[in-house]
């Protein structure tokens, strides 16, 4: 009745005010005091360089004017990629990249939530249009000594947000790589070739779908 539903009402705000205060909400990057959780402070947020439109349709890469839908830069018309498009939230530096650095090395996954609203935000057309998601795989060595894949915990919660079947276990990688980051785009590629397959138990389960692969970082 409604009285109940009143009380209940006023026993989670008390919760919430209880939770408030044992766990005080902060700026996921600087630690200063927020009002709200899961969140950043103004100073932090302005340094965060976000991609925006307008964007290449296929790299994601900002364009120097808006030329209509479906432009494509000449990084995608010289040299096509192999998938069908690509988006990121924001540039890899600053503030972003040590919050990544905190999900990645310092298993810090209180910016989970943040990360999973950016993503469904950014990357509302390519969700639209997938049948399913997964994440980039991390080879068995580096799972372990992580004890978890970030791009397996920012697919969860991105599943979660939009509704979108999520297929954890759909790619394994089957040799060790190395980090991409400072290696040229030739190195890149070369480095990953044949480091990824799909077990025969899946492949069923995937075939002929639009999959959307989810990952922490892009690079060339």
């Amino acid at each position: 009745n409604g009285f109940t539903a009143h009380m209940r009402r006023i026993a989670t705000s008390g919760l919430v005010r209880l939770a408030d205060i044992i766990t005080p909400p902060l700026c996921l990057a600087c630690h200063s005091p927020l009002g709200t959780h899961d969140s950043l402070c103004p100073a932090c947020w302005i340094r965060i360089d976000f991609i925006r439109p307008p964007l290449c349709d296929r790299l994601g890469i900002p364009l120097p004017f808006d030329a209509g839908a479906a432009t494509l830069s000449a990084q995608a018309i010289a040299a096509p990629p192999v998938y069908g498009r690509a988006r990121a939230v924001a540039r890899y530096d600053g503030v972003m990249r040590d919050l990544v650095h905190d999900l990645k090395f310092h298993d810090r996954h209180d910016a989970v939530r943040l990360f999973g609203r950016w993503l469904a935000e950014t990357g509302r057309d390519l969700i639209a249009d997938a049948d399913l998601m997964a994440p980039v795989p991390l080879h068995r060595l580096k799972l372990l000594r992580r004890r978890f894949n970030q791009a397996a915990v920012l697919t969860a919660e991105l599943s979660r947000i939009t509704a979108t079947p999520a297929a954890p276990l759909a790619l394994i990688r089957t040799r060790r790589t190395e980090p991409q980051i400072g290696l040229t785009s030739v190195q890149r590629e070369a480095n990953v070739r044949g480091a990824f397959a799909v077990p025969p138990r899946h492949r069923a389960a995937i075939e002929g779908r639009r999959i959307l692969l989810v990952d922490d970082v892009i690079t060339t």
